[in-house]
Parts: structure tokens; sequence; C-alpha cells
């Protein structure tokens, strides 16, 4: 007897857990939907209130400093920001416009930021003569700074003014 009752519970649940799935998967998406959807409300994106079946208007491209004023970095470990324009300077296989000024022997001379030491190391970690191949190509780490507006929020706080607000 006790063996039937068992066998029963399960063929039960068997049968009826596929409908409690779809019920639940249909009481979740209707609920989103009036989340998002309901009197026009949209959710805050960076496309701003354009549907997604619509194209927004695409944002004037913002213009590049000039200026060759270091800017604050706007989080830990972040590559520094070029502050100046590179329009026109190589950077391949074949040639390295930033090192005409960045280059050890060329820092003294051109008033520009030597690469940190970092960039002459190899990924064990081993001291280079040479910048290191896999820190040859700036840009896939450092971009130009631009006169825009960020696109979020940041509060970030550099640890010297954290430290000048302790005191």
């Amino acid at each position: 007897m006790f063996n039937l009752v068992n066998m029963f519970n399960i063929r039960l649940l068997k049968k009826s857990l596929p409908a409690l799935v779809a019920s639940v998967a249909l009481l979740t998406s209707v609920s989103f939907a009036s989340l998002t959807y309901a009197g026009q409300e949209y959710i805050s994106t960076l496309r701003g209130e354009v549907h997604l079946n619509k194209e927004p208007q695409a944002p004037a491209i913002a213009k590049v400093e000039n200026t060759d004023e270091k800017r604050q970095r706007a989080y830990p470990m972040q590559p520094p920001t070029i502050p100046h324009k590179v329009d026109n300077y190589p950077v391949n296989k074949n040639a390295n416009k930033c090192m005409s000024c960045h280059a050890r022997d060329r820092a003294e001379e051109s008033q520009a930021p030597m690469v940190s030491v970092t960039h002459f190391m190899n990924r064990d970690g081993n001291f280079l003569a040479e910048i290191s191949p896999r820190r040859y190509f700036c840009n896939q780490c450092h971009v130009v700074q631009l006169d825009s507006k960020p696109l979020v929020e940041n509060e970030f706080q550099d640890v010297y003014n954290i430290i000048g607000e302790k005191k």
C-alpha cells in the first residue's frame, strides 16, 4: 500500500511539474513586462528613452583635447589617457610613433613621460631591454582624452585625495 501511494504521488508530480514551470515562467514574464513598459515607463539606459526597434540619433563625435595636460585617472590601475592628438601616429608591426617621444632614450629631450617600467617586462616578469611585444601597441590600452561628458556617474576618489581628507 505504501509503495502505491508513493508511486501515485510521483506520477502526479511528473504530470503537474511542466504546468507549474510554465505558469511560473508566464507570471515572471508578465510581471517583468509590466515593470519595464507599464504606462510608457522605461528603464534608464545609455540609449536614452528610445525603443529597441528604433534607431537613436547618434551623438556628436567629441573633440580630442590637445592640451598636453595630464588628467586624473577615473579608476584604480587605469592606463593614463593621451593628452594630445594621435592622428597620423602609426602604431603597427613596423613602426610605433609614440616611442619617438616616450622611449627611454627620447623622454628627456621630448619632455614626455617615459613609458612605465612595466612595459619592459615579459609575461614571466623578466625585464627586457626593449618594450615588451605585448605592450607595444599603445592604443590597445591608452586612449586620447576627449572633451565630453561621462556616460555614467563615477564616484572614484584617488587614494591621495582620501588620505588628504583624513588629515
